[in-house]
């Protein structure tokens, strides 16, 4: 029996799903901040980079702040995954896109999904703001909203 399941879990896992049907990167997602430590996040932006370059997929990474949000976007442009584009909606400033290494989207990823959350000067200042938790998820790219 116990070898039974090893070979469905070893199928699904060649096939690019789980054994309950769902594809790996469906649980790819988290809020800021985490009580996870580094090394798990760091684990979760590599699985993320794997998935980027085997799937259809791409990152969502949005972000709250007083009064604005901004959302960063993450798809791959090649075949290996080694350059990716990164699209960015601010609401003052709309969209921007440019192309980046993946070294440096691993290393943005890291440091989003590790950091404290923002204090603004209205919380400083002892107001109550109501803050929405920053969203890190990986998607399907026709899933994504584009300029």
């Amino acid at each position: 029996m116990a070898s039974e399941r090893h070979s469905k879990t070893r199928a699904a896992h060649h096939a690019g799903t789980t054994p309950d049907g769902e594809a790996p990167w469906v649980a790819l997602e988290m809020t800021v901040p985490t009580d996870r430590d580094h090394a798990s996040v760091v684990a979760l932006v590599e699985c993320t980079l794997v998935e980027l370059t085997h799937e259809a997929v791409g990152v969502v990474f949005v972000a709250h702040q007083v009064g604005r949000s901004t959302r960063t976007q993450y798809v791959t442009r090649d075949d290996v995954g080694e350059q990716l584009q990164k699209r960015r909606f601010d609401d003052r400033l709309g969209w921007q896109e440019t192309t980046i290494p993946r070294r440096a989207v691993r290393n943005e990823l890291i440091t989003q999904l590790t950091r404290s959350p923002s204090t603004s000067t209205a919380e400083q200042s002892g107001v109550e703001a109501a803050r929405e938790s920053d969203t890190f998820v990986v998607k399907p790219v026709r899933e994504l909203r584009t300029p």
